[in-house]
């Protein structure tokens, strides 16, 4: 398992909904940020079909909210939501396209992703929005490079030289120990989403999940870490 580069400045992450990144991703954004670097998020939706009972109109701007004060916990300041319909996403061209044109208006060393395989876990499917999104944001990343694939974008191509995606097979890793404390209380921003996810008290579930998330990896000299399928682009 080898260290995950950190010879560069600015990086986004892109997930489809409000609380993915704080499953695992958020406690090398803290490590990042920590270290001077300029992360930004971009949310492809405003996750406001996944509250039970609470209508969309409603959930959407309480997600936001959430996602905003989860971000600043680990020290990010700019989040962005793109309005794509939340478990209704296509990977399809305007997706790309979208993805293309954030990347292009944040202009990334590297971009961060979500698991986009199959399954989330042996046994547990993954969810139709994190495959499209993961799936067009790997795209993306080239198309943000080329000025010919949507010439009607007006920001100058920009070409990422790495892209880095959240999951179960991981090639690079990153040592969180240090920032435990700042990753639990960015996914503890998500208590409304959280109370209605599980019965468990909202801070068991939360310890939980950033065990579960930043455990130590085999190969790998940390206490805790977070682990990540590194994509070179060159850019």
């Amino acid at each position: 398992m080898e260290q995950f580069p950190e010879d560069w400045q600015r990086g986004v992450v892109i997930v489809a909904h409000p609380d993915d990144i704080e499953y695992g991703a958020a406690a090398a954004v803290a490590r990042w940020t920590g270290q001077g670097k300029d992360i930004r998020y971009v949310l492809v939706t405003s996750g406001e079909a996944g509250i039970a009972g609470l209508p969309p109109a409603e959930s959407g701007p309480l997600r936001e909210a959430e996602e905003i004060a989860a971000a600043k916990a680990v020290g990010v300041q700019q989040v962005e939501f793109l309005g794509h319909p939340d478990g209704r996403v296509v990977e399809s061209l305007e997706l790309r396209r979208d993805l293309a044109a954030a990347i292009r208006r944040h202009r990334p060393e590297l971009v961060v992703l979500f698991n986009f395989g199959d399954t989330w876990a042996p046994g547990f499917a993954n969810s139709a929005d994190h495959r499209a999104v993961g799936r067009a944001t790997l795209d993306a990343i080239s198309d943000a490079g080329n000025e010919w694939i949507f010439p009607e974008l007006t920001d100058k191509p920009c070409s990422p030289r790495w892209g880095a995606v959240v999951g179960p097979t991981a090639t690079h890793a990153v040592d969180v120990t240090e920032v435990i404390d700042q990753a639990t209380a960015s996914l503890a921003a998500h208590r409304r989403y959280l109370e209605v996810l599980s019965d468990e008290p909202v801070e068991d579930q939360v310890r939980a999940i950033v065990d579960r998330a930043t455990g130590p990896i085999e190969g790998f000299a940390a206490e805790r870490a977070v682990g990540f399928e590194l994509y070179y682009f060159g850019g």
